[in-house]
């Protein structure tokens, strides 16, 4: 067993609904063996209310969360990352950064909560169900013996759980 914790990091093109539910989630449910990041390409600049109400509806840390752009974790100074992952189709079409250690990547896409119109009863239980599909990818991922796997195994199982129920697009690659 290692004591490395794994740096990863969640992308979106608005970083204000899927990818700040998914780093509040791993950041909790990784037990410390994760340390979990989130960005977008073009940030919306104010995280949506309804991600944070519903990440303290489930006791899930609902504080301290920006919209910022992935330009922050592509510098010297950032944090090298292990893993990138994708969660919205958007994203997953952009030209992304160069990330310094060549982190493995995903797409993880989920149906963007924040696209509901309609009362906000309608809004919240698209946020509940965006948050219960990230937290069924998050848990089949911390489950995994990351520093065991090799890479091809690692990635294939990667490929899998953004394949799993409540995917957005049938894409197979990302980042």
């Amino acid at each position: 067993m290692t004591d490395r914790i794994f740096n990863v990091l969640f992308l979106c093109t608005g970083n204000s609904a899927r990818s700040i539910l998914a780093e509040s989630i791993l950041n909790k449910d990784g037990e410390g063996r994760f340390r979990a990041f989130s960005a977008g390409s073009q940030p919306k600049g104010a995280v949506n209310p309804f991600a944070l109400k519903v990440l303290k509806s489930f006791d899930y840390p609902s504080e301290g969360f920006r919209s910022k752009g992935w330009e922050e974790f592509a510098g010297p100074d950032a944090p090298v990352m292990d893993f990138v992952f994708t969660v919205c189709d958007n994203a997953a079409g952009e030209t992304c950064p160069v990330w310094p250690g060549q982190p493995m990547t995903a797409h993880w896409g989920i149906e963007d909560p924040a696209a509901v119109d309609g009362p906000d009863i309608q809004k919240e239980a698209a946020f509940v169900a965006a948050f219960r599909y990230m937290k069924n990818r998050i848990s089949a991922f911390t489950s995994l013996p990351v520093a065991s796997l090799d890479k091809a195994s690692l990635r294939t199982k990667l490929t899998e759980i953004g394949q799993s129920d409540g995917a957005s697009s049938p894409r197979n690659s990302a980042a």
